[in-house]
């Protein structure tokens, strides 16, 4: 076991196993929603329009829980997460009127894509930031990513395996997939008591949390500065709905005819690449920065994304997507690292929030218009690695000179007080 991970407080090893609980049931419940919803009789439209109206319930219910979880108490605000995901499922498993599928989508916690949603992450990350020495944190967020895309594999092929395994036994499809959704919602309540047992050092240090001024979305003195950082995520996120994984893998196939088998490895391998990336990003941060390591890595690999489409044949696509996807990962731990070092401890879950919600702005709809004409196939890739090349230069020039130091004295924990952003 790695030293970052054998160095974790009993704390830090129950968030390790609620992640993997999480996006086990997650990439489940993935493989086999959408059968599920169509085989009660839904149709492709209005099975579209709930999963929309999911995403966008579970983006506001994030918003209102983790803007409050560092007052209410990131124990209670997690648990209370884990009930709405318990929730989700067995109204799903309960009712097949379209109304209440929508409201129980909206309301609870349902994850269409496998995706990490919810309040789950963002909070999580304000909590580890409290037990673990500040010199070890982008490793450890490393190590936590990592952990949560092996999960998310895994929970997809249990999710396939467990339906299939219950149809060869006779089970009705409709059956087979009500299993997952049982399960599913198993997991949720298994999640609610693993998050109550975590212990006060999660929290926020009470004298913090009262010395703190009020502010807008549990934000006081970082308010300007989360909002301009947030801005800036939502432009990359926008960028990256151009060429979001389906409308690559759909280039791949349109461009060279790859089969859906063969897209399946090519992707595989390219997330595995991007997985393990992830876990060089700290040793590169302690060297250079965090904000420099996020624009150092990220920027090449988006100039990278530009030249896949430029590839004359496919085995040269494949190694420019390898190629990028080797480094494009490397500046998710930084960038977590970073917000939660320059807020105040009792913003960090406010903090987590925000920038999450702005990363999932999106331009999916936009691209899949591009693809359904062949001269415009490749410019989605033109789009893409052009503003998120745009968002790295307005990072670095925004917020390099306002990280510190990221190695500090071993012993001294993460709660030294962080740097101010109005003051730097």
């Amino acid at each position: 076991m790695p030293a970052t991970l054998h160095a974790l407080t009993r704390d830090g090893r129950r968030l390790f196993f609620t992640r993997t609980v999480r996006l086990f049931a997650y990439g489940a419940l993935s493989v086999v929603l959408v059968l599920y919803l169509t085989s009660v009789g839904l149709t492709a439209a209005r099975t579209g329009l709930l999963l929309t109206l999911t995403l966008g319930g579970d983006v506001a219910i994030s918003l209102f829980l983790t803007t409050r979880a560092d007052r209410a108490g990131r124990r209670w605000t997690l648990a209370v997460g884990a009930l709405l995901m318990a929730a989700a499922g067995v109204a799903f498993l309960a009712t097949r009127d379209y109304l209440l599928l929508v409201v129980a989508g909206t309301i609870g916690v349902i994850s269409p894509s496998g995706n990490e949603v919810g309040p789950f992450w963002p909070i999580e990350q304000a909590a580890l930031s409290e037990i673990v020495a500040e010199r070890q944190r982008t490793s450890v967020f490393a190590w936590y990513q990592l952990v949560g895309a092996l999960a998310t594999a895994t929970g997809s092929l249990a999710g396939g395996f467990l339906s299939q395994g219950l149809q060869r036994a006779s089970y009705a499809p409709v059956a087979s997939y009500r299993a997952v959704l049982l399960l599913y919602a198993a997991l949720g309540l298994l999640l609610a008591g693993a998050f109550l047992r975590m212990s006060r050092a999660v929290e926020v240090d009470p004298a913090a949390g009262r010395t703190a001024p009020a502010g807008r979305l549990g934000l006081h003195r970082s308010q300007r500065f989360v909002a301009k950082l947030a801005s800036l995520f939502a432009v990359d996120s926008f960028a990256g709905g151009f060429v979001v994984q389906a409308f690559a893998a759909y280039w791949f196939h349109l461009r060279f005819g790859v089969p859906p088998a063969a897209l399946g490895g090519i992707f595989f391998g390219a997330n595995l690449l991007a997985g393990v990336s992830a876990l060089f990003a700290s040793r590169l941060a302690a060297r250079i920065g965090l904000v420099r390591t996020m624009v150092f890595t990220h920027l090449p690999s988006n100039v990278l994304l530009i030249l896949v489409p430029l590839m004359p044949t496919l085995p040269l696509a494949v190694i420019v997507l390898f190629a990028r996807f080797s480094i494009s990962q490397m500046d998710v731990p930084t960038r977590q690292s970073y917000v939660m070092a320059v807020v105040a401890p009792e913003e960090r879950s406010a903090a987590a929030g925000i920038t999450g919600v702005a990363r999932t702005t999106g331009a999916p709809l936009f691209a899949g218009w591009m693809f359904a004409r062949p001269a415009l196939w490749n410019v989605p890739f033109y789009i893409a690695g052009g503003l998120k090349i745009a968002y790295d230069l307005m990072l670095y020039r925004g917020f390099v000179r306002t990280e510190r130091p990221l190695p500090r004295p071993p012993g001294t924990g993460s709660r030294p007080s962080s740097p101010s952003p109005a003051r730097s």
